[in-house]
Order: C-alpha cells, then sequence, then structure tokens
C-alpha cells in the first residue's frame, strides 16, 4: 500500500518538473527573440512604425545637336494604398478598380495585405489619371464615406519622347521601372538614371505619420542630360523619304544613315519598320525585340556595287590602272572556271570611268586580281573592313571578310565588285567617306557630350582620326569619278540640278534558304555633297523591295535625292542657277505600247536617258509612271516584252548616236542588240553602218568619237 505522503512527494515532482520545463522553454524563446531573431524583429519593428518613400530621380533628356528634346522625363504619379487604413477593402477595389483599369480581384487582394504599410497599386499614372482619382477622394470625404481611406498619390517620373517614332532604334526605350531596355537609353543607363533619395517618418499603427515623429530625408540625384550628333531637321527628312521609300517599293525593309564624312559625326539614323516608343508593343516580345534592333550597325550584308568605290580608290591608289585606262566588256568574265555576268547587257569598249559609271561587273573584276591578295585586305584593313568602327552604338558588328590565308583567286575576283564580303551600314558610310574627304578614316559617333544635373561636363567627344588609307589626290579623283555616275552614270536618279553631287548605286545579293536568290535584292544608293567638299555622306538601303526591277538606282536613289536637296537647302547651300538653268525638270512622255526603237527616240527628245529591262522589242510599262518630274538626264527605266526583231528575222534600223558620249551611244545600241565598237574618245560624231540603215540586232556598229 502506498502512503500518502509518497503521492504528495510525486505530484510535487511533476509540478515542479512542469515548472522547469515551462520555465526552459520561456528562457529558450527568450533568447530566441532577444538573440537570435533580434535583428529581424527590430527591422520588422522598425517598418511598423516607420515608414519609408522612395523618391525617384529625374531620368536625364537626350537632346539632338541643336538643343530639342528627343526623350525626356514628364512627371507621372504612382498610386499607393496603406492596407491598415482601408476599412472596407472589397468597396475600395470596386470604386478605384475602374479609375485604374485594373481587376477588382487585384485591387482587393492589395488593399487587403495588412501585413504591410504600403502597397503600389499601379505606377506610370497619366495626370489625367491622377486627377481623376483625386476627384474620388475628394467626393467621397466631402460626403463623409470613408471606402477610399488609406489610398494615396505618389509623384513619379515617366518617359517621353517628344517625336514619336523618331531614331526609334538609337534612342531605344525604358522598362516601366524606367529602367533602360535598348539603345542609347541601355547603353548610357548609368548617366541617365540619376540616384534615388528616400523619405523616413515615424508612424502609427495604421501607418498614420505621427506629429512630432522623426523624421530623415535624402534627396534624390537627377541623371545627365546626352547632347547628340543627330540633327533633328535632317533625321526628319530622313524618318519622311524611309517611309515612303518603305511603301512605294513594298520593301520588307529600309535603312538610312547620314553622316558628316569630314568628323565622322552621326546626324541621322533611322530603320523601317519601326514603333513608336511612348506606346510599345510590350505584348508582343519577338516582335518588339525584332524593331528594336538597329540594323545599320547590328546586321551585315554584301554590299554589291557600292564597294566598288573602295576597290576603285585602291586601284588608283597603287597606280594599277587610270581613269582613261580602256576596257571591253563582253558581259561576263571567268576566273578559275567560275563565270562572273555583268548586271545587264554587255558595255563594249569603256574607260575605267565609264566602267564605274556603267557599275561594269568584270572591270572591277580585273582590278580586283591586279590588285593581289595583300596589298587589297592590306588596305582593307587601312578602311576598317572586318572590324567594328567602334561607334558609340552597342551591338555593332565586325562584319564578314574572308580569312587572309584562306581567301582564293575567285574570292579576290568577286570581292572586287562587292561579292564575297559583308559589311555593316555604318562600316560601309565610314569606309567610303575616307574615300572622299581628303583619305581620312575618321571614327563614327553619336554622343556628342554628357553633363550632370549641375551642368558639370562628364564626357566629350572629338572627331578622331583612324587611318589614312588612301592619298589626298586619290581622294580627289575619286570625287570626280563619283559625280561622273550621278551625272552621267547609273546614280543619275540621285542628280539634283543646281548641286553638285557625287555617289554610287548598288544590287547586293540576298540568300533564301542558303542559296542566292535570283528575284529578291537589296537596293541601295551612297552619296556624298556637295561633292567638291563634301559635308554630308548618306547610305540608303531599301531591303527586298517587292517591285521589279529592284536595282539601287530604282528604289534608292530617287530617295536620297529628295534628303540631300532638302538637307543642302537646310545647310544653307544654295543652288548654281546657270546648272539649275541648263538641266531643268522635265515631264516623263507616256512611252508603253510603243517599240523600244520608238520609245527611245521620244525619251531622247524629252531630255532622258533608259534603261532596259527585257529582251522584246515592245514597252509594256515604265517607270516612273507618265507625267512623273525627273531632271533632265535622268533614266527611266523601261519593260520589254514580244518578239524581238532577232528573233522574228527581221532587219532593224540603226538609230543616230551622233553626239552621244560613249556610255549614251553604248546603252542606245545595245538595247536594240547592237554591238558597238569604239574609235577615239569624247562624242560620237561618226557611225558605220549609219543612222537609218538596217541591220540585224547582232551587227556591230563602229562609233568614231571626238573630243570637242
Amino acid at each position: 500500500m502506498i502512503s500518502t505522503g509518497s503521492v504528495i512527494r510525486k505530484r510535487i515532482l511533476v509540478v515542479m518538473a512542469i515548472f522547469l520545463g515551462l520555465a526552459a522553454a520561456l528562457s529558450a524563446q527568450l533568447i530566441n527573440l532577444q538573440v537570435v531573431r533580434a535583428q529581424e524583429l527590430q527591422e520588422r519593428a522598425q517598418r511598423q512604425w516607420t515608414s519609408e518613400a522612395v523618391i525617384a530621380p529625374r531620368r536625364g533628356a537626350i537632346l539632338d545637336r541643336n538643343g530639342m528634346a528627343l526623350a525626356v522625363s514628364a512627371t507621372a504619379y504612382t498610386a499607393c494604398v496603406s492596407p491598415r487604413q482601408v476599412k472596407d477593402a472589397r468597396a475600395f477595389a470596386r470604386i478605384v478598380a475602374p479609375a485604374l483599369d485594373m481587376e477588382e480581384d487585384d485591387v482587393f487582394k492589395k488593399a487587403s495585405d495588412t501585413g504591410k504599410g504600403s502597397v503600389t497599386l499601379k505606377r506610370k499614372l497619366a495626370r489625367e489619371t491622377a486627377q481623376a482619382l483625386k476627384t474620388l477622394y475628394a467626393s467621397c470625404r466631402a460626403s463623409g464615406d470613408d471606402s477610399l481611406s488609406g489610398l494615396y498619390l505618389q509623384e513619379d517620373s515617366g518617359r517621353y519622347y517628344p517625336m514619336g517614332a523618331f531614331a526609334t532604334q538609337l534612342l531605344g526605350l525604358t522598362t516601366v521601372d524606367g529602367v533602360g531596355q535598348s539603345g542609347l537609353e541601355k547603353s548610357l543607363d548609368k548617366y541617365l538614371a540619376g540616384r534615388s533619395g528616400s523619405r523616413l517618418a515615424e508612424v502609427d499603427g495604421k501607418g498614420r505619420a505621427l506629429d512630432y515623429g522623426a523624421q530623415e530625408y535624402i534627396d534624390a540625384v537627377d541623371g545627365g542630360q546626352v547632347s547628340l550628333t543627330i540633327d533633328y531637321v535632317i533625321q526628319s527628312y530622313v524618318e519622311q523619304a524611309a517611309r515612303e521609300a518603305l511603301a512605294v517599293n513594298s520593301a520588307k525593309g529600309v535603312r538610312i544613315i547620314a553622316m558628316n564624312p569630314q568628323t565622322g559625326e552621326i546626324l541621322a539614323m533611322c530603320v523601317k519598320p519601326d514603333y513608336d516608343p511612348n506606346d510599345p508593343p510590350r505584348n508582343d516580345v519577338a516582335a518588339l525585340t525584332a524593331l528594336m534592333r538597329n540594323r545599320l550597325v547590328t546586321d551585315a550584308y554584301e554590299p554589291g556595287s557600292t564597294f566598288k568605290i573602295l576597290t576603285s580608290s585602291i586601284a588608283l591608289d597603287l597606280g594599277v590602272t587610270n581613269v582613261n585606262e580602256g576596257f571591253y566588256c563582253s558581259g561576263k568574265t571567268t576566273v578559275d572556271g567560275s563565270t562572273v555576268r555583268c548586271w545587264g547587257n554587255p558595255h563594249g569598249a569603256e574607260t575605267m570611268r565609264q566602267a564605274l559609271q556603267n557599275s561594269c561587273n568584270p572591270v572591277f573584276v580585273e582590278l580586283g586580281l591586279r590588285i593581289g591578295v595583300e596589298r587589297f585586305y592590306n588596305y582593307l584593313d587601312a578602311f576598317g573592313i572586318g572590324a567594328p568602327t567602334g561607334v558609340d552604338i552597342e551591338g555593332e558588328s565586325a562584319g564578314i571578310l574572308i580569312a587572309r590565308e584562306r581567301v582564293k583567286r575567285v574570292d579576290m575576283a568577286r570581292i572586287g565588285f562587292g561579292q564575297s564580303v559583308a559589311v555593316t551600314p555604318i562600316q560601309l558610310i565610314t569606309a567610303a567617306s575616307a574615300a572622299v574627304n581628303g583619305g581620312r578614316l575618321m571614327k563614327p559617333y553619336v554622343v556628342s557630350e554628357i553633363r550632370a544635373a549641375d551642368g558639370e561636363l562628364i564626357l566629350k567627344n572629338e572627331p578622331q582620326l583612324v587611318a589614312r588609307p588612301i592619298s589626298e589626290a586619290t581622294s580627289a579623283v575619286m570625287r570626280d569619278l563619283l559625280e561622273g555616275v550621278v551625272e552621267e552614270g547609273g546614280g543619275r536618279n540621285a542628280y539634283i540640278a543646281g548641286y553638285r553631287i557625287g555617289g554610287k548605286t548598288g544590287t547586293a545579293q540576298v540568300y533564301v534558304d542558303g542559296a542566292v536568290s535570283s528575284s529578291t535584292h537589296i537596293g541601295s544608293f551612297i552619296g556624298f555633297a556637295p561633292i567638291d567638299d563634301p559635308q554630308i555622306a548618306l547610305l540608303v538601303i531599301v531591303d527586298e523591295a517587292d517591285k521589279s526591277p529592284d536595282y539601287g538606282s530604282v528604289t534608292a536613289a530617287p530617295f536620297a535625292r529628295d534628303i540631300l536637296e532638302k538637307t543642302l537647302a537646310y545647310l544653307g547651300y544654295a543652288k548654281r542657277t546657270e546648272k539649275a538653268a541648263s538641266l531643268k525638270d522635265v515631264a516623263v512622255p507616256d512611252v508603253t505600247g510603243r517599240t523600244v526603237k520608238e520609245a527611245a527616240a521620244m525619251l531622247k527628245e524629252a531630255g532622258l536617258q533608259y534603261m532596259l529591262s527585257g529582251a522584246g522589242a515592245r514597252v509594256v510599262d515604265q517607270l516612273p509612271a507618265p507625267g512623273a518630274a525627273m531632271p533632265e538626264k535622268s533614266i527611266v527605266m523601261l519593260y520589254a516584252e514580244g518578239e524581238s526583231a532577232e528573233q522574228a528575222g527581221g532587219m532593224i534600223e540603226v538609230p543616230d548616236v551622233t553626239g552621244l558620249s560613249v556610255v549614251e551611244a553604248n546603252r542606245l545600241l545595245l538595247s536594240y542588240g547592237f554591238e558597238m565598237r569604239v574609235s577615239g574618245s569624247g562624242v560620237a560624231v561618226a557611225q558605220t553602218p549609219q543612222a537609218g540603215e538596217t541591220a540585224l540586232p547582232s551587227a556591230r556598229v563602229t562609233v568614231r568619237f571626238q573630243t570637242p
């Protein structure tokens, strides 16, 4: 039998054990709260009795060279809620959601999250939306309704692009949080963003500021101001021309860049299609990513005949040819078993000057082979081909140049006329500028200077000489040759009466499924003005125009002409009246339905030249359309179909070429199917067979030229 004393002692021991256990648990909890979790709990307590508001800095502006704002920060608002002050989260959501264009459930979840002192409802509100919220809040308070208790607004800043879709890829855009996402907004973010400030205040349990609580305020530091070399006036000309070129040519894309060839300053950059950075398509990430890419610096392409500017410069600088050296184009040439064809009908006898005007591939094959691998590559290195230019725009590609040790003779032949080499547009215009500016390769740049918010100069760029690939004398010859291309050759559609323009057209290959497409090309024109002292270099590229032919002379040159004419007038260059009087605009006659012979005569009478597409005897279409105004000696494209005279076995009348230049006479005779044999130089003074006689289209016509 257990005694009563023993039971009592056991109960006392149990009670003591319980008390000891509770004491141990309490001690452990105290250690956990005061030691282990002390810092966490202190921070949590601080969050509960303090309120911290971030003071956003104003993002710096991006200006053009004239001080015109291209990207600025405007006042925006952020709608916030203090959940602990909300009386009825459901009623709050029902009123606020429509005003903020938000889902009611989303607002309800945020307004009922009492574990947080403050929750952001929506950022980047327009002034009108913010005012509507203020009106709602005031109406509720006036009527004694506290449904919107806890709602408040904070001032913020939003990015705004005053010009809309304007230099879009160059400027780039920011994220919804105001962080640089692409373009200069991204690459210069550390200068533009500034530094956030903060406001710290003691609050009560419901998040209301205490009247006598401590406060701490740290000022925000606004972002710096960036000034560009871009000229918004020239950029506006480029934007308009790019939109028109895209529409008229039904093209896949248009790329245009303008530069000061003397300094390397970029005056305009435009890539179409693009988007309005004020309302970017953020819901389509793939589309936005593609549209954000600045293809003037990121994408390399085979330049085609515009590259002949460099080949000509190198050949002349080395002395392997001269402007009066005679060549003969039979329409094709063979290099190591590979046939290279000229772009059109055979040019026959021609000088080096005329070969550039005619853009004759076989002649430039010959020049490339004469130069040789080592010398050609040394010059290409000096021109910056195959390496980034170092332009201050992110994402620049180096282009593609076959390694010197692997290049073959046939590769050299093709590089000579712009194939088997890929360049970016920024590379090409930079190198070509060196060919006309006295032989100086300048580093391109677009950022002129950056200043801090207080005006302190942070960065300033100046013109930088990179290399001297050719001599001043060679450059002077190139200026003369390129002016001849515009006045007498394939660049005629860029001619501007009263201004001295030099340039070169190009029609580049496009690869489709790994093979060269025969129907799709990249048409381009690169021009310089005024050519005797170039102050503007312009490259217009039309990607995959949905028209035929899609030569650069047709798709790109007319739009380059428009930009250059407006830009020269804007820069203060007056037209030479004597030139304007001698070369005026004329109306294009309607030659559709006519024989090629009749059409040629009508165009000649109107003061125009022509280019023939097709081997038929009758014109079925023409470009430009009848009635269009073009400068004298401009080129009209004729599309010929039907049975030719040769196919019919008939004789045709030999046209009169007297008074024409070698290029003009050769073009006219080739359009009839005749081959020209040249004697002398200058203008045509005699021909055999004579004009009016009949001959088979395959006959050879000997033309004697004489210098006036």
